[in-house]
């Protein structure tokens, strides 16, 4: 019995065209650095989120943003890492855009990092939330 062999490189762009067009969220890291590890997504509503983070002098720096493409909405926002609230705030979407960006340094903690970046409007209910490991 002859069984037909897909090269995996085709299979794998049929997959992730598959999952574009049908609008489920597919998370990959995107290797910038060495060390940096990036995601993205959309939110509950039209907006969409990126987060990042590297290895810099000792620490991770995490960079969290969310792109509405509307100006002057107002997002309160928090970073757990490990499970633990580590940093909070609200943040103004800006011209040209329509975005934020919050950066924060953490500590470096033994083992494997988990971040948890969310972001809420609350004025449409809209909910942003990204993690990703380090």
């Amino acid at each position: 019995m002859n069984v037909p062999v897909i090269p995996v490189r085709r299979s794998l762009a049929a997959l992730v065209a598959v999952a574009a067009t049908s609008g489920v969220l597919v998370a990959t890291p995107a290797h910038a650095g060495s060390d940096d590890i990036r995601r993205s997504g959309s939110c509950s509503g039209s907006a969409d989120w990126k987060l990042k983070a590297k290895h810099r002098d000792g620490r991770i720096e995490v960079e969290g943003e969310v792109d509405s493409n509307r100006n002057g909405q107002v997002w309160r926002w928090k970073i757990k890492h490990n499970g633990t609230v580590s940093a909070r705030g609200r943040a103004r979407t800006k011209a040209p855009s329509g975005s934020f960006s919050v950066e924060r340094k953490m500590a470096n903690l033994r083992g494997t990092d988990r971040f948890v970046f969310r972001a809420v409007h609350r004025a449409s209910g809209q909910v942003c939330r990204g993690t990703l490991s380090i």
